[in-house]
């Protein structure tokens, strides 16, 4: 038998307050208004799946896709009757993250605003963090 280097008490707690949690990503209200525009045009699928993967010059991006279910391990977000799952593999990536939705003279997009990029590319296609 070795010797334990520290003791461990457990104790019930009875009047512990529950802190809500935190949604991983948030929308705007123009995201939402976007997301629900495209769903209503494609009514076979249930929402959209945002992802990363390893592209560009400064190592990750982000992929929007339509899905038509929930994988085991995706991260659900349901906001204003919109639904967005998070792939696995971006949801560290994406915590604390708000997307919106631009719309310019030359360009509409989805934009992320994540506090936890370190930096981007010239163009801000990708990221690091």
């Amino acid at each position: 038998m070795s010797a334990s280097i520290a003791r461990a008490t457990v104790r019930a707690v009875s009047k512990r307050t529950i802190l809500p949690i935190r949604a991983a990503l948030t929308l705007t209200p123009s995201a939402v208004s976007k997301v629900k525009q495209l769903l209503q045009a494609k009514p076979e699928y249930m929402g959209l799946k945002v992802g990363v993967r390893t592209r560009g010059c400064n190592g990750l991006t982000y992929t929007l896709d339509y899905t038509k279910e929930k994988d085991k391990s995706d991260e659900e977000v349901l906001q204003d009757g919109v639904r967005v799952f998070i792939e696995k593999k971006a949801q560290l990536t994406l915590l604390g993250t708000e997307m919106d939705f631009v719309e310019t003279k030359l360009s509409s997009e989805f934009v992320f605003n994540n506090p936890n990029i370190k930096g981007t590319c010239g163009c801000g296609e990708s990221f690091n963090i």
